[in-house]
């Protein structure tokens, strides 16, 4: 009720006409978008009149995504098993391991499909990159991180993995990630990298502006700088010229990012290329900022 029994009032007073007014969209772009100014025409090189979506998209809450481990058991099972204890999902349509969580998201680390290795936290546009390389081989995931692609990779259990990161504490957890999934994984620092060439598969997952997932650490849109990003191209570069060496005379380098931009992406493969002109591209992908995924960038190379 929202009288009393005296007849008192005990409802808020009704808005005033200036209350109920609501403020005009900003007109100035970069407002509205939530983007510094100079971040505007990376976005419209990138993504042209998909541009304001993507950004809008990077305002709104990322999904949470799961990778099932098809090594110890299948997507449907998986699903099943989660939904015995309250964790519901749909499959993602970005990749065949991917399911997206749309109840009970905070359940997923004390389930036991969770422990027991059966899925993982992963983003489908991750999923998607690593799902796309060749099957088989010895492959060398190079800018390994905390190992997620690593795990993903090591899900085809004719491929032989080994993960290699410049900062070999950013891969401490991977060994027991590794033995809940079932899977095996060789850590390597970087000149036993260099030892174990060349790699039938050599995937760069570079350091990178992260601008494709920005709804997941706002930050770094109002970190970023120019100089920053340029620092971060370059070392880019350096990171494809070395992994080449890495890759076998008929192999596949793959290149990818989470950045929404040209310049970390196409723009250095194309210097690459430059500088390497016996290589082609053999694949290119990019993903958007959806409600499936981050955004994201690959490249497969191969030799003429």
């Amino acid at each position: 009720m929202t009288r009393s029994s005296q007849g008192g009032g005990h409802a808020p007073a009704p808005l005033s006409e200036v209350e109920r007014a609501f403020p005009p969209m900003p007109e100035d772009r970069a407002t509205r978008l939530n983007l510094l100014d100079w971040l505007l025409p990376l976005f419209d090189t990138a993504l042209g009149e998909n541009a304001d979506a993507a950004a809008l998209a990077l305002q709104e809450r990322g999904p949470i995504c799961l990778r099932v481990n098809t090594a110890r058991i299948a997507v449907p099972a998986a699903q099943e098993l989660l939904a015995e204890e309250g964790v519901q999902t749909r499959a993602n349509p970005l990749a065949e391991a991917a399911l997206t969580v749309i109840e009970g998201a905070r359940r997923i680390r004390n389930s036991a499909a969770f422990a027991d290795g059966y899925v993982e936290l992963q983003d489908a546009s991750s999923q998607a990159v690593v799902a796309a390389l060749p099957q088989g081989g010895r492959v060398l995931d190079y800018c390994a991180g905390g190992g997620g692609k690593a795990l993903a990779l090591a899900m085809d259990p004719l491929r032989e993995i080994t993960a290699h990161d410049i900062d070999p504490r950013r891969m401490s957890d991977l060994p027991l990630r590794a033995d809940r999934a079932g899977v095996a994984i060789s850590l390597v620092n970087t000149e036993e990298a260099a030892a174990g060439a060349p790699y039938d598969s050599v995937l760069c997952d570079a350091p990178c502006s992260g601008s494709g997932a920005w709804r997941r650490a706002a930050e770094g849109k109002w970190t970023l700088t120019p100089e920053r990003l340029t620092e971060l191209t370059a070392i880019q570069d350096q990171i494809l010229d070395t992994a080449a060496g890495l890759t076998a005379r008929d192999g596949v380098l793959a290149y990818a990012t989470c950045s929404l931009f040209r310049e970390e992406n196409e723009a250095r493969v194309e210097a690459f290329l430059a500088r390497n002109p016996e290589w082609k591209v053999a694949r290119m992908d990019r993903y958007d900022v959806t409600p499936d995924g981050d955004g994201f960038f690959s490249t497969q190379l191969t030799r003429e």
